[in-house]
């Protein structure tokens, strides 16, 4: 009876032993004179508190946006929108998969910083309930925040888009399968450069608001915890930026991870589909929500799917087809992000790389000793090589099912370090095409060549034929480069690979319709600055193309052949819209599109696919805003005298209107200007806006 009775006191009070206890007089939040919090503790899990502080007070929105996903509710506050991401939240299982996999999956360390940044959400949430949408969702848990980096990996490796393509087709109706999803990255070293620093240039193309927008902070500890860059609201550590010794930027990878079933149906049988010579019965499951339609007034919903020995399925015109992907077998991202946080040289950073629990991201990296370095740090699924992985699979055999975490090892990644030429870039071509023609990796030797398309798209053209053309480069010729807003000549995108036709190919005597359009498209010199008249014009018809294409099914990282219907269909479709709200053809970009924030709308540059995307929505008047794209920028370099910084986000600090920070930094966005950052404590206690501790 005693034996039992210690037994059970261990188990009620086991939670309380190793909880984690903060103290928030030991954490200091520094916000600079932009609102940047530079947060200081002596511990990681001190830091991890006043990280989650910050962000609460800047962006407790975007927060709620990924807790909601993360529990299958957003659909009560967003609608419609909301149910597309509640939807593929529990269809991917990201929910089963942390629950499966957390106690297995992190250091002890590792989650005691995840239980300091739950604590801190829970007691913001506590002092400020007129900020909280839905109540019931506190207190939230550790298991939330990993079930939104579970989605967030899938999300970036286009799991969706497997989705959309064999669901009813409704998806491209919401701007989630608008939003860019790409990135440049370049890496300069002291081979290239005329001052002999090293330059990295993190320039991520996100949503430029909400769950998956970029959120700026220091983070430094007593343990060795010093790094600035972004991250997610909702994210535990900095997901890109640098530290004293190293940076590193990331890019989407478009490489083959994800794959798409047909199953062999039973004639008869209902639900019963063939495998490895047995009749298995499909399980059915259900995504259950609440979606809100107008003020309180809220509608049950109910959406079937299925779960197959592939994965999850979904029925398509009495067609059953399975999805499988990585993400759905590894929750450990977080912590890996951590490790490269921590890291002080190269060799500690590769060592954190060799988690392997990304599923697919590309790291462009530099660092103070000269080193510049480009990984796709991929889980990539040993597959058997009889099949065609780029399209649908068979999805009746245990040939076509490859085993969870069984994945190529870290040395057969695609590596490329230290060109001579000295320079590197990832604009989400394929990685074989990222330095000086010579010396890139020959695709048909390297062990992955099957997992990635062959594809460039304009800004990888635009970047490696800059770095090609010029010598050594001063720091102000870097930036030039990331700030370049050309088109190449002939241009050329993957996902719209026949693009030069407009120039070429289209014949005015048959379609007279496009005579005064096409009269001025010729004119164009293929830039996208705010004062271009004839840039215009072609943003509308890539626009409206690139709406073609998702309304179709067509995923853009693909490479697609635009029907000559299609060019000439959207082309007429932008003549009329700006004679209509404009009166004419030739407008200044800058006029047409605009970055807006609040009661704030100024003339902004860029187009889809060129160094400075930018993708739109519509906003009123025949205008249009920018939506994602273009964000947050970070330019590093690594001198003599320790590391310089530079950055800017597209509106401000704070997600807050009543803020000053909610829209300080426009101005010099749109005008490609940087703000100066530190690192270094003693300037930031001498010249700061705010010091305080947490609570």
């Amino acid at each position: 009876m005693r034996i039992l009775f210690t037994c059970i006191i261990f188990i009620f009070f086991i939670p309380r032993l190793f909880s984690i206890e903060i103290n928030t007089d030991n954490i200091q939040i520094i916000r600079d004179i932009y609102g940047v919090p530079h947060i200081f503790a002596k511990t990681d899990e001190e830091v991890a508190y006043g990280l989650a502080w910050a962000t609460c007070e800047d962006d407790i929105s975007s927060i709620q946006e990924n807790l909601l996903t993360a529990r299958g509710r957003l659909a009560e506050v967003k609608g419609k929108d909301g149910a597309i991401m509640d939807f593929i939240a529990s269809f991917i299982g990201a929910r089963a998969t942390v629950e499966r996999l957390y106690d297995n999956s992190f250091s002890p360390k590792f989650k005691n910083i995840l239980s300091a940044y739950v604590s801190a959400v829970n007691k913001y949430a506590k002092l400020h309930p007129e900020e909280i949408w839905l109540k019931d969702v506190f207190p939230v848990t550790e298991k939330d925040i990993l079930v939104g980096y579970t989605i967030g990996m899938a999300l970036m490796t286009n799991v969706p888009f497997a989705i959309m393509k064999i669901s009813d087709g409704n998806m491209h109706k919401f701007e989630l399968f608008k939003q860019q999803k790409g990135s440049n990255a370049f890496a300069v070293n002291s081979h290239k450069t005329k001052d002999g620093n090293v330059y990295l240039g993190i320039n991520s193309h996100q949503p430029l608001e909400g769950p998956y927008s970029w959120y700026e902070a220091q983070l430094h500890s007593e343990e060795g915890w010093n790094i600035l860059g972004g991250t997610f609201p909702g994210g535990v550590t900095i997901f890109h930026g640098a530290t004293p010794n190293l940076a590193w930027a990331h890019t989407v990878s478009f490489a083959d991870l994800d794959d798409v079933y047909k199953l062999r149906m039973h004639p008869e049988k209902k639900l019963t589909y063939y495998y490895d010579g047995k009749w298995l019965k499909l399980e059915e499951k259900y995504c259950k929500m609440k979606v809100k339609i107008f003020w309180f007034i809220k509608i049950p919903v109910k959406k079937k799917y299925y779960e197959s020995i592939y994965g999850p399925t979904l029925e398509k015109d009495g067609v059953f087809y399975a999805v499988r992907f990585p993400s759905g077998f590894d929750i450990r991202s977080a912590e890996q992000w951590y490790k490269m946080n921590k890291a002080t040289n190269f060799q500690e950073f590769q060592d954190a790389l060799k988690m392997q629990a990304f599923t697919g991201l590309n790291i462009v990296y530099a660092d103070k000793e000269d080193n510049i370095y480009y990984v796709d740090n991929a889980q990539f699924p040993r597959r058997n090589k009889n099949y065609d992985w780029w399209h649908v699979l068979p999805g009746d055999t245990s040939a076509t099912m490859w085993k969870p975490n069984d994945y190529y090892p870290f040395d057969s990644l695609f590596h490329l370090k230290n060109p001579t030429c000295g320079w590197l870039h990832s604009n989400n071509q394929t990685p074989f095409y990222a330095t000086l023609s010579n010396q890139n990796i020959d695709r048909n030797t390297h062990p992955m060549k099957d997992y990635y398309f062959a594809f460039v798209n304009n800004r990888s053209l635009r970047t490696n034929y800059l770095f090609t053309n010029s010598g050594k480069i001063s720091y102000e010729e870097f930036k030039q480069i990331k700030f370049d807003n050309k088109f190449m000549n002939p241009a050329y995108t993957y996902s719209m690979s026949n693009i030069e036709d407009i120039f070429t190919k289209l014949d005015t005597r048959k379609y007279p319709q496009i005579k005064e359009a096409m009269a001025v498209i010729k004119k164009w010199d293929r830039s996208s600055d705010v004062t271009n008249e004839q840039a215009s014009i072609m943003a509308l018809t890539i626009d409206f193309l690139k709406e073609k294409l998702i309304k179709n099914g067509m995923f853009p990282a693909v490479k697609n052949k635009i029907s000559e219907e299609a060019l000439v269909d959207c082309i007429d479709k932008a003549q009329k819209h700006l004679i209509k709200y404009f009166g004419k053809i030739e407008v200044p970009l800058g006029d047409v599109q605009k970055l807006v924030r609040g009661n704030k709308a100024l003339p902004v540059s860029g187009m889809p696919d060129v160094n400075t995307a930018m993708d739109l929505t519509k906003y009123k008047k025949g205008m249009y805003k920018g939506i994602s794209g273009e964000s947050y920028i970070e330019l590093v370099q690594f001198t003599k005298d320790g590391v310089q910084i530079e950055s800017i986000q597209p509106y401000g600090q704070s997600n807050k209107k009543d803020n000053k920070h909610y829209d300080d930094q426009m101005e010099m966005f749109v005008r490609h200007q940087l703000k100066k950052m530190t690192m270094n404590y003693n300037e930031l206690i001498t010249n700061n806006e705010r010091l305080y501790h947490p609570d």
